[in-house]
């Protein structure tokens, strides 16, 4: 097509791209259309998102000297099942975005089809995206133009930040694990789990990796696990990463109303605590949040102790004057992947 010849697909320079990316990712609307939208403000790193990863890569669009695309691309090493192999190494696309003025023209297929090109250069077996599946025009691109299919339905879970610390029953103990005992658990209870990374130390060593604790019943030993290898009855444990230490959030469009709620709420909470109504964070200015990962539980109380956990991160979060939500993702298997050549 003449129109895709005058496009220049090129690597993001963060001298001369910085400020032109930050500007299109203001542009560009995260939500339905005619409902309340997500910001993100990247605080001036346009790549923080994956900057943490073994290998990543960021591309834009330029027309006639002007930024009108970007795209975002990561690889890793995971554990995924398949009748040949154990392991795969996964691409993960994200950060499509293309200036509002300049859609419908091609531009998003065009980069998503460098990106790849880049995955098939570091012998990627598969590549995967995220998507709202009323995104019409993003769920097109993919499964009819580039042959994308449905693989999982995940739910996004979000617990909003009270002011007051909740109750953890005195029949539960959390604990912090060392990064070592960390890695021994989850290599060992969930390393066969699909997508599982292998470079899972990397991740629990990170800076923006707040730590590991787990729960158990009281009156029970978890110094076992450092001898012997053994666990609890029951036990659970969870990570949390500070997503707030690389970008923040903020909700536009929100009605008057919401605005409304937002304030009395918070300030019924401050004053009248006792009566524990559900208060309304501003999520309204640039926000943090903590994420919930490796979430696992076993054993006959597990779920009480997943739910202990829960309230211990949320108490974690009142100290974090700029974390509003906590957030943890829970998957569902869709159908098989078929592995491609």
């Amino acid at each position: 097509m003449a129109f895709e010849e005058k496009v220049k697909i090129r690597s993001y320079n963060s001298r001369i791209d910085r400020g032109r990316v930050e500007d299109l990712e203001r542009r560009c609307e995260v939500g339905p259309a005619q409902s309340v939208l997500l910001f993100t403000d990247t605080m001036g790193d346009p790549i923080c998102r994956i900057r943490n990863s073994p290998l990543y890569k960021m591309l834009v669009a330029e027309l006639n000297n002007e930024l009108v695309g970007v795209i975002q691309g990561s690889i890793k090493l995971v554990t995924f099942s398949t009748p040949t192999r154990n392991r795969a190494v996964v691409g993960y696309i994200l950060g499509l975005r293309v200036s509002p003025h300049h859609r419908r023209k091609g531009i998003g297929l065009s980069l998503v089809r460098r990106l790849e090109e880049w995955f098939i250069a570091n012998h990627v077996d598969f590549a995967y995206m995220a998507t709202e599946k009323d995104n019409e025009a993003s769920v097109k691109l993919f499964t009819e133009k580039l042959g994308f299919v449905k693989f999982r339905t995940p739910s996004i879970l979000v617990n909003p930040v009270q002011y007051h610390a909740m109750r953890i029953s005195r029949e539960v103990k959390v604990v912090k694990l060392k990064v070592e005992e960390a890695e021994y658990l989850y290599r060992r209870f969930m390393g066969s789990t699909e997508f599982f990374p292998h470079d899972i130390d990397r991740i629990l060593r990170n800076k923006l990796s707040l730590g590991t604790w787990v729960a158990y019943p009281r009156g029970e030993s978890w110094d076992e696990l450092r001898s012997a290898g053994l666990v609890p009855s029951s036990w659970a444990m969870v990570s949390v990463w500070n997503s707030g230490g690389i970008f923040k959030l903020r909700v536009g469009k929100a009605p008057l109303s919401c605005h409304i709620y937002s304030k009395s709420s918070r300030m019924m909470d401050r004053i009248f605590p006792c009566l524990r109504i559900p208060a309304l964070p501003d999520v309204f200015h640039p926000f943090g949040f903590y994420f919930m990962y490796g979430m696992h539980g076993e054993g006959r109380r597990s779920g009480e102790l997943v739910r202990a956990l829960c309230r211990f991160v949320h108490n974690m979060a009142t100290e974090c004057k700029d974390c509003k939500v906590i957030v943890t993702e829970e998957g569902v298997r869709r159908v098989r992947l078929e592995e491609t050549t």
